[in-house]
């Protein structure tokens, strides 16, 4: 449905939708992505275009969605990988770090 922000809160944003409605979208509804200031994403007297999750039968509030709209993007994560020489184990890198900087040296061999 189609809306416009009227209000905004720490917690979300305050949505009137077309046909008078009043609704809320709660900021964990916003994006799937961490929202730390609702703010960031939406304004006072933006047009939106929600999906209705829920309404409330006694009060006639709806609960609302921006990210049930928008695709779902997984975050993709960058792993690292440290070669570290054998038998290395978990000994804290101080005892390790001279050992491995003279194995550094003889596996490049002499400098020209």
């Amino acid at each position: 449905m189609k809306g416009k922000v009227t209000g905004i809160q720490p917690y979300g944003a305050f949505v009137q939708l077309e046909g008078g409605t009043q609704g809320l979208i709660h900021i964990s509804e916003i994006s799937h992505q961490f929202v730390k200031d609702v703010r960031d994403y939406v304004s006072v007297g933006d047009e939106v275009t929600v999906k209705v999750l829920d309404v409330d039968g006694k009060t006639g509030r709806a609960s609302l969605s921006l990210k049930a709209l928008e695709p779902y993007r997984e975050k993709t994560k960058r792993h690292v990988r440290i070669k570290m020489p054998l038998g290395s184990g978990f000994r804290p890198l101080k005892e390790k770090l001279r050992e491995w900087i003279e194995q550094s040296k003889r596996e490049e061999g002499p400098k020209p």
